[in-house]
């Protein structure tokens, strides 16, 4: 479970503060999909960025899996986010200097994975995202689908029980998109994890579980915003 209480989160623009985040509390269960809908500057990325670890919040707290990570020291947030956490990012942030094949190891060789089961796990993930011919290609030679795809396989390789996902068919056409959130939903679901994503795409907040609206930091009912 993801337990989000009173999050708040202050950036200084010039001589003024902004509350990118402002008193955001919900809950994600085990196998849930939540598709986080706002316009830029919305809050949803450094929402997530706080959920995952990746920005300390000002205020309120963030518990995965019954862990409050921002209690953690360093060693141990890191320690956790490589077992727990996948990300996928808008861009796909794959390493250039490595192949396919490598990007999808790295969390495996960082997880300890041997090198049979890491052959096993990466061969699996490559079928299921269709780029089984892709293994030894650069991300540079592949498109931007295909590096959605990738990116992806690499965030699941190491069966993490929390996915963040941010705006990851920003890139893609529909029927990409929505072949990309069904395949990340299923499995999702069949790991029992959760997946919070970050999004403008009808196409992920059709496949969602529950739909959040953000609008200047703070949730609002969808009555009161406009956002797709």
């Amino acid at each position: 479970m993801i337990r989000v209480q009173n999050l708040g989160k202050d950036f200084r623009s010039g001589r003024r503060q902004v509350e990118a985040l402002d008193g955001v509390s919900f809950n994600v269960e085990p196998g849930e999909a939540l598709a986080v809908v706002g316009k830029s500057g919305s809050g949803k990325t450094t929402l997530l960025n706080c959920i995952g670890g990746l920005e300390r919040p000002d205020r309120g707290s963030v518990a995965s899996l019954g862990v409050n990570l921002h209690e953690l020291s360093r060693h141990a947030l890191s320690m956790f986010q490589r077992e727990h956490l996948g990300f996928v990012f808008q861009f796909g942030n794959l390493l250039s200097y490595l192949t396919v094949y490598e990007n999808i190891e790295f969390p495996l060789a960082l997880n300890g994975i041997p090198r049979q089961e890491r052959d096993l796990r990466i061969g699996a993930l490559l079928e299921k995202v269709g780029l089984a011919s892709s293994a030894r290609a650069l991300p540079g030679e592949l498109s931007g689908g295909e590096v959605q795809r990738i990116s992806f396989a690499r965030a699941i390789a190491h069966r993490p029980q929390i996915l963040l996902a941010d705006e990851p068919t920003a890139s893609l056409d529909s029927q990409t998109g929505h072949d990309l959130v069904q395949l990340m939903l299923d499995v999702l679901r069949d790991q029992a994890a959760s997946l919070i994503v970050a999004t403008h795409d009808p196409v992920v907040t059709e496949l969602a579980d529950s739909i959040m609206h953000l609008r200047d930091g703070r949730i609002v009912d969808e009555a009161q915003t406009a956002v797709l």
